[in-house]
Parts: C-alpha cells; structure tokens; sequence
C-alpha cells in the first residue's frame, strides 16, 4: 500500500496542476478604468460587455459605492473571445436580472484599438450640440405666481425651447429644480418637443405643450406653495429608465442658475455642461 501511495499523490498533484494551468492559459483579464460613475443603489449594478463577431458577451457586474469607487475593476474573460473583441459596452441591470442579454440602458461603449477602448456616454447620444431655453411663469393659475413655475420653452412664439438628441428606450430625460437643498422634479420626457409626464404640482388651467411644471399645490412635507424659484438651480438630466432613484442623476447637460429676485416673464438661455458626464477605458 505504501508504494502506490505516493505515486498516486505525485498523479493526483499534477493532474491539478495541469488543470489550473490550463485555466489560466484559456483566461485573460479585462482592466477597468473608469470614473465619473454614481452608486445605483440596492436594485440595479454596472455590466460589462464585450462585442464578439457582432454577439455581446458579459464580462461580469460590478457596484459603485458613494465615493465612486468600483467594486471590481479586473475581470476574467475568455482569452479567444477577449483578443476578437472589436467593442466594449457598459449597461445598467437589475440586480436580480433573468435576462441573460444587455438592458436597454447602455452608458459608456468604445471600440477598441489595440489592447485599449476608450468609453464615453456617445452610445446615449451627441450633446456637444445641445441648447435650452426656459420661460417663468405659472400659466396654470393664469400666472398669478410667476415665479413659481418653470417651462422649457421659448417665450417667443411660444416654440420648443430644448435642443436634445433622441434617447434610446433605456433613457429618459428629467427637468429639476433646486431650492435650499430641497430636489423637485418638473416631470420626465421623451420627446423635447412635448409635454412631460406630470403635472402633480400645477394648476387646473391649461399649461404649455413644453416640459416644465407650476409648483402651487401639494406642497411635499416641509414646504410652501406657491413657490419662489429665485435663486433656483434649473437642471435637465438623462435618466436610466427604470429608475429607481428620487434625485437627478449623474448626466446633466443643461442648468441655470436663476437670478434672485427671479426675471419671470423672459426667455432665459440655458448652459450646456458635459463635465459630469463619466469617461474611462478600458484595456484587455
């Protein structure tokens, strides 16, 4: 008995050897890099992809805490599928996520080029172009309250008041106001040139077929209204879609500041600002 054992061990020992090596060899690692990313919360996590022969391939989900540092930024991939990957591709899942294909809502993409792809928001759209124009007044109560209500709009006409590229089904924008401390959102849309999709805080009249809101009734917990929006901050943000989240997210493109005392009444020009939108790369 004692002159099998340990031949057997020495076999036993190098099959696992070989195999492990075999791992290694069939495996390579994917580097993230990327900043600007905001914690999702407890319903949703980041996914990382990989476009191999025009099929995407997951390379594994990962969180973001609320300093903005990844879980994980090195994931084991498929050294054949990783060396023929032409495009990286960031999504944002459910948590609990039965679909095995990316959501809708894809953030950052690159192709790469070498062993590098750098990734920006591009997949979501062209907003080095975008513009934004919005008008106070309350139209809703026949402006009795102009400085309580917003509308991205132009006063002149009136005519359409935000220039925004089309956004794919996993994104929405969302149009906020916010006022010593406190977020109010005016409502999320699709189309630029309509109405958004709510109207909880404004009048019984008619209002502008814009985006924008009349903060006069149903005041949230530990506020009045009407509102006074001087000295506001105006924002439009792009949203995942779903969203889970009560606050704006990470992509804002267009804000203002508004005057205090606030001018009602005038087309006012927005400013565009790309700087909090996420970039990175991402290297194999």
């Amino acid at each position: 008995m004692k002159k099998n054992f340990f031949p057997l061990v020495l076999l036993t020992a190098l099959t696992i050897s070989c195999s492990s090596d075999d791992d290694a060899a069939s495996t390579a690692s994917l580097n993230l890099n990327l900043s600007g990313l905001e914690n999702l919360g407890p319903n949703f996590v980041y996914e990382g992809w990989i476009v191999v022969n025009g099929t995407p391939v997951t390379t594994g989900t990962f969180t973001v805490n609320n300093a903005g540092a990844l879980s994980k930024t090195q994931f084991d991939v498929d050294r054949a599928q990783l060396n023929n990957a032409t495009d990286f591709v960031l999504s944002i899942e459910p948590t609990n996520d039965p679909d095995p294909a990316p959501s809708n809502t894809k953030y950052l993409a690159g192709s790469f080029s070498g062993s590098t792809a750098s990734v920006s928001t591009g997949i979501i759209g062209n907003f080095s172009t975008s513009t934004g124009k919005y008008l106070l007044g309350t139209p809703t109560n026949g402006n009795a309250n102009p400085n309580a209500g917003v509308w991205f709009m132009d006063g002149n006409g009136p005519s359409v008041g935000l220039n925004l590229p089309t956004l794919d089904a996993g994104w929405k924008y969302e149009g906020w106001v916010v006022s010593n401390g406190t977020v109010l959102s005016t409502g999320a849309f699709t189309n630029p040139n309509g109405p958004d999709m709510s109207a909880i805080y404004s009048g019984m009249m008619p209002s502008p077929p814009f985006p924008g809101e009349d903060f006069l009734v149903n005041a949230p917990a530990g506020l009045t209204f009407p509102a006074n929006l001087s000295g506001a901050t105006l924002v439009i943000s792009v949203e995942p879609f779903p969203d889970n989240s009560p606050m704006p997210f990470t992509l804002k493109p267009l804000s203002h500041n508004v005057a205090n005392p606030a001018v009602t009444g005038t087309t006012i020009n927005m400013e565009r600002s790309l700087l909090s939108f996420p970039t990175g790369t991402v290297s194999r």
